[in-house]
């Protein structure tokens, strides 16, 4: 009966044993997957635009200088101030999306009133509504008023970001016992000075992965900016990126194209290194309810 028990045991542990190094083989598998567009956009960004109609190549050439000056100084475009442009809008945005969004949440989750559950099933239900669908009267505001050619009308509607607060929302449920909240209004602490002291701080990771996302949202936003940024000094990273990619064919250089895009992916890998430690714990800690 031990013999049996023993050989029962060694054989469930060999069937994890085996279970584990499928789930790591196939996290491998998909890593390298992920990388490897990372990996070719570099070895394209080495290649001339002769090279690169010739065909696939795994290995980098000696055009990166080349391409990058190529990019830096085309006068169609100003990679700096393109880049500057988007950091403006994308960095703003995010805040002001992650703060409000956080703002709503709370309201939502601390409080209660009438019409409470008929106002966040209402929020819930303009996330299934395409942002498409309220672009062309937004775009007749912004011409009828002057509006184009502004940043503003980038920044401003996103404060209304429903995923965002739903997200915020399910994250406090977690996280946030409402005896911490009541502890401070009893030492009279006003419901500003609470949210943006004690409850900010306790948000930090479910902050971190919204920032990063809303920042990579309007980082890679081309559909509305195109309709509304039209003189070349307020042209973001997107749009200049497919007046390269429109060019006249005797003037089109696709190493010029990969090098602007791995050029612009490099604030967004920038912010999430920054932020990496903060997301992972976002993204654990939002996913299990306390």
């Amino acid at each position: 009966m031990m013999n049996q028990n023993a050989v029962d045991s060694r054989r469930a542990k060999a069937k994890l044993t085996a279970l584990r190094v499928l789930v790591y083989a196939i996290l491998i598998f998909l890593s390298i997957l992920c990388l490897f567009s990372f990996y070719m956009l570099f070895i394209n960004a080495t290649r001339t635009n002769a090279q690169l109609q010739g065909g696939f190549e795994a290995l980098p050439r000696g055009h990166f200088i080349e391409n990058l000056k190529n990019a830096w100084t085309d006068a169609s475009i100003s990679i700096p101030r393109g880049m500057l442009n988007s950091f403006m809008i994308a960095a703003l945005t995010a805040v002001l999306t992650t703060y409000f969004s956080a703002l709503t949440a709370y309201g939502i989750h601390a409080y209660d009133f009438k019409f409470k559950n008929a106002l966040f099933t209402f929020i819930l239900a303009i996330m299934v509504i395409p942002s498409q669908v309220s672009v062309s009267g937004f775009i007749q505001i912004c011409y009828k008023y002057g509006f184009t050619n502004k940043f503003w009308p980038l920044i401003l509607p996103g404060i209304a970001a429903p995923v965002v607060f739903f997200y915020m929302k399910q994250y406090m449920e977690s996280v946030l016992p409402m005896e911490i909240v009541e502890a401070a209004r009893v030492d009279g602490s006003n419901e500003f000075y609470t949210f943006n002291r004690i409850i900010l701080p306790m948000l930090k990771p479910a902050l971190a992965v919204q920032l990063i996302f809303s920042f990579v949202q309007s980082w890679n936003n081309y559909f509305l900016p195109s309709l509304i940024l039209t003189k070349a000094e307020y042209k973001t990273v997107p749009i200049m990126i497919a007046q390269l990619r429109s060019a006249d064919y005797s003037k089109f250089d696709m190493g010029k194209v990969y090098m602007f895009i791995l050029l612009a992916i490099l604030p967004v890998l920038i912010v999430y290194i920054f932020l990496s430690k903060s997301i992972i714990k976002g993204v654990t800690a939002g996913s299990v309810k306390g």
